[in-house]
């Protein structure tokens, strides 16, 4: 983060177990840009998104947007991505969320993932092979249930990440039936709003 940038706390709440959390979240006028590096658990690359932006970010949460750019797969296969995204980082549990802006509604592609790290070289994390996928009208799907069930075994995943992830699993689908942030359409427009404003 730029260390003459002014910096603006913002002040989120939502509702939960009954009680209202207010969550102070470190705004700064300049954008950081970096990488996302995700590997697979053998530490092999897996994919890379180059020149993103972080807009914002706490001891647990770093908010990403990505707007065209370009992606590295593993194999060395190169694409870009095709609209505005706002992608949800945590430390505290084992998924991201990448809220794709498109024309008829938002929609959602969920990696089960080791949380993230910074370094010098970018944003890294593990991806676990499990996708959850949430679409405007509200279908969900699950993805990629037969790689991960091939990688616990090819990979030799240990019995504590399978736990992890199969109860991380169990959070991402509550948060999304009780409409948590991100999924909810003001939270994403309000940070893509964010972006804009400093693009």
């Amino acid at each position: 983060m730029n260390i003459n940038s002014v910096n603006v706390i913002i002040k989120l709440s939502f509702k939960f177990g009954g009680f209202f959390v207010i969550i102070l979240l470190e705004r700064s006028d300049t954008m950081e840009r970096l990488d996302i590096i995700s590997f697979k658990h053998d530490g092999e690359l897996h994919r890379v998104w180059k020149n993103v932006y972080k807009i914002c970010a706490t001891d647990d949460l770093a908010i990403i947007v990505n707007d065209k750019v370009d992606v590295i797969d593993g194999d060395g296969h190169k694409w870009k991505t095709k609209e505005p995204a706002i992608c949800y980082f945590f430390r505290q549990y084992w998924f991201n969320i990448i809220c794709m802006i498109r024309e008829d509604g938002i929609y959602y592609y969920c990696n089960l993932s080791s949380p993230f790290i910074i370094d010098q070289e970018g944003l890294k994390y593990i991806d676990y092979d499990l996708d959850v996928k949430l679409y405007p009208d509200g279908e969900i799907l699950i993805l990629d249930r037969d790689e991960y069930d091939f990688n616990i075994k090819d990979m030799r995943y240990p019995v504590e990440i399978t736990h992890i992830i199969k109860n991380n699993l169990s959070i991402l689908l509550r948060f999304i039936r009780e409409k948590k942030e991100p999924f909810n359409k003001d939270s994403v427009y309000y940070w893509y709003r964010q972006f804009y404003e400093k693009k």
